[in-house]
């Protein structure tokens, strides 16, 4: 029988994390696989809750619980490293621990996986919960991303990894920088299924405005030098254009254009292979809750 291990990075989102292991007990009862949880606590601030509820299908459920604040995509990052070390599994599936990921799509995840069990599936967003300008700037964010990378990015953490691309992605230095737009670089062949993206459970919605152009501009710095390429022809192209005709305003888009790829490459340095081998370094303990 496969194992599936699904992993969540959590910040201090106990109370939905607790109703979503429940959802997600109840909406794999009847899937002829084990499946057991794994919980990246990326330094909560707030005390875990107690968690009495009895969880059938579950097999285990695990607490790695971090020395430091690292950020979702590291977490995942040392979730990845250490399931690849430690534990027996077959697939991985990551998903928010929040309840913006349905549980409801496992369900469909794993029917893709008796069908295609070596790709990776990932979870593309179909419809969106956010505000109206969130969605306009995130529609901004993927045009930006698809024109000076080539690369269209649909999804976010919420995708199934079989085992060998696992043990791919955690020799990759950019994993530590963007977990998504890793697989979309080692990764060429997908297979994707359509998802509407939930609500919180509860609290307020952590998504923001810097958090979207943070998340932006890690993802297209994993591509940094086709960005240095495509930004060389378009500069080529646009000066051909005006030669004839320059002036102070026109050249302003390449003021924006500089401190464009300034960001690009100075946040381009998160990526290190060595801290992402040693992130285990980092986990202070590990509980066993079942």
């Amino acid at each position: 029988m496969r194992k599936f291990i699904i992993l969540f990075p959590v910040y201090n989102d106990w109370k939905s994390l607790w109703r979503l292991c429940e959802e997600i007990d109840d909406q794999v009862k009847d899937l002829d696989a084990n499946f057991s949880l794994l919980f990246v606590n990326d330094a909560s601030t707030e005390k875990k809750i107690n968690f009495e509820s009895n969880l059938n299908k579950i097999n285990s459920i695990k607490i790695i619980n971090m020395k430091k604040n690292y950020l979702s995509g590291r977490c995942i990052a040392t979730g990845l490293q250490y399931i690849s070390k430690k534990e027996e599994f077959d697939h991985v599936i990551v998903m928010d621990s929040d309840g913006q990921d349905k549980p409801e799509y496992i369900i469909e995840i794993f029917k893709k996986t008796l069908n295609f069990p070596n790709k990776i599936i990932v979870a593309t967003r179909f419809r969106r919960c956010e505000n109206i300008f969130y969605k306009f700037l995130y529609e901004v964010h993927k045009m930006v991303t698809l024109v000076f990378t080539g690369k269209l990015i649909k999804f976010g953490n919420f995708v199934c990894l079989p085992k060998s691309h696992v043990e791919d992605l955690i020799n990759q230095g950019s994993l530590w920088n963007s977990f998504s737009a890793t697989i979309v670089k080692i990764v060429k062949e997908k297979i994707s299924i359509k998802t509407d993206r939930g609500k919180r459970y509860y609290g307020p919605s952590k998504t923001g405005y810097y958090k979207l152009f943070y998340h932006s501009f890690t993802i297209m710095s994993v591509f940094k030098k086709t960005i240095l390429l495509r930004s060389s022809i378009i500069s080529i192209i646009y000066i051909f254009l005006i030669y004839q005709n320059v002036t102070f305003v026109k050249l302003i888009p390449f003021f924006f254009l500089s401190i464009f790829l300034s960001i690009i490459f100075t946040v381009s340095r998160r990526e290190n292979l060595d801290e992402l081998k040693n992130s285990l370094e980092n986990i202070d303990g590990i509980e066993t809750l079942k």
